[in-house]
């Protein structure tokens, strides 16, 4: 049966990152939005990984299982599901090569504990790990890459939202051209890439040198309530050798679960201290260089996908599974009734919704509108109705900022009765 999993996010011990994301708090989070294999992000860490150790126990399939008398029982019973988790962290590498400056993430899953610790103390002698979860370092992707594979051939290696500007393996301001500019003769063992928050697979499709990479998904998260944002459909056995087959050969490998991408933080082009977003043919127009203040843009992922890209937009490869774009429910629900995502009533509003209907996941995917309106209201129900069919409209992020979501005019709000409902 077909089951969701994230597989990258990161722990109370990454910097700018919530202090909830404990274990107890991510296997939480799972349930309310339907995820079935979690990521404990950040296992390089020694703090993080004693409390793994401590608060996780082997579920003998290569993932981990909360200690039953962690498992509070603070979840709507209408979400309650089986949550396992998977070893995970995100590495970030410093380095010079071929004349310039490289910033690379990766993440990389572990089959057990021995192999994460193996990495973590390879890692250590070259440098700190308690500094930060998401650890920085001034090696050589390629070499990471060796350390990997030599703690475990069963690890994955798999470049982190591969097209962020400023550190990921395509990105415009530090990364190569090619997975074999980076890789060399090791290339073969990048069987995935993330393709991170303002790309979608559709993206790149356009790369005929992609074809035969896995593209995955994942959520980054730094805060629990943005666990999920994108995930992964697998249907396997929920293990961890099933699930590393299906990555590497798209055999169970059903697709993903996308932001639209014109949200992501770094779609377009821009300089965000001018408010300034640009298109790819409008930042050529300006040499690349900011109409207000004439400073260097931050290029972004549609502008480098266009340099890269061998392929017309709309290309879809044989073979490649789908994929599924939408929008987080608090967004959903907060634009419907014209407040905050954050904000008190959208609170409310969610865990309602999660109580009548089951798991977020479930509600934007799957279950009927007419029960949705009946749980929620019309303007909710069709706000959810029109994300499903991509009927939305989304000033697109850039430069750190994310993009703007906005489904209804507000002509049409009128038109639809009884738009407060039960909130």
């Amino acid at each position: 049966m077909p089951f969701i999993a994230d597989l990258h996010v990161h722990s109370k011990y990454s910097r700018a990152t919530s202090p909830d994301m404990s274990p107890e708090s991510i296997w939480k989070w799972a349930q309310l939005k339907g995820i079935s294999v979690i990521a404990t992000g950040d296992f390089t860490h020694p703090a993080w990984f004693k409390e793994l150790n401590e608060k996780l126990e082997p579920a003998g399939n290569g993932l981990f299982k909360l200690k039953k008398e962690l498992q509070l029982n603070d979840v709507p019973a209408s979400c309650w599901a089986d949550v396992s988790f998977i070893l995970s962290a995100e590495i970030s590498c410093i380095y010079r090569k071929n004349e310039k400056t490289r910033k690379i993430h990766t993440v990389v899953l572990a089959p057990d504990l021995a192999t994460a610790a193996k990495i973590n103390l390879s890692l250590a002698k070259i440098g700190n790990l308690k500094a930060d979860g998401r650890p920085i370092l001034g090696l050589d992707a390629k070499e990471l890459l060796k350390i990997v594979l030599n703690a475990s051939p069963e690890a994955l290696y798999i470049p982190a939202h591969a097209w962020t500007p400023h550190f990921s393996i395509f990105g415009s301001a530090s990364g190569f051209d090619t997975l074999e500019e980076c890789f060399d003769e090791l290339t073969p063992h990048i069987h995935a890439i993330e393709t991170g928050l303002s790309s979608d697979p559709a993206m790149n499709w356009r790369l005929s040198a992609l074809d035969n990479i896995t593209l995955i998904s994942n959520s980054d998260a730094h805060s629990a309530a943005k666990i999920g944002r994108e995930s992964n459909i697998f249907d396997t056995d929920v293990t961890y050798p099933a699930m590393r087959e299906a990555i590497r050969t798209r055999t169970g490998f059903l697709g993903t679960i996308e932001f639209f991408p014109e949200e992501g933080k770094y779609h377009f082009d821009g300089h965000r201290t001018c408010n300034v977003s640009l298109s790819p043919k409008e930042t050529i127009h300006h040499n690349y260089l900011c109409p207000v203040c004439g400073k260097k843009l931050t290029v972004g992922v549609a502008h480098r996908v266009e340099k890269l890209a061998d392929r017309e937009k709309g290309t879809r490869p044989e073979g490649q599974p789908g994929f599924r774009s939408i929008i987080p429910l608090p967004e959903i629900i907060g634009e419907a009734l014209l407040v905050g995502a954050s904000s008190k009533k959208v609170n409310t509003a969610y865990f309602s919704m999660l109580e009548k209907l089951g798991s977020e996941f479930k509600i934007l995917m799957d279950i009927p509108l007419k029960e949705i309106e009946a749980a929620s209201s019309p303007i909710i129900a069709e706000a959810i109705s029109r994300v499903r069919t991509g009927k939305v409209y989304i000033a697109p992020g850039y430069d750190g900022e994310y993009g703007k979501v906005r489904i209804f005019e507000e002509t049409e709000r009128k038109e639809i009765k009884g738009q407060m409902g039960l909130f």
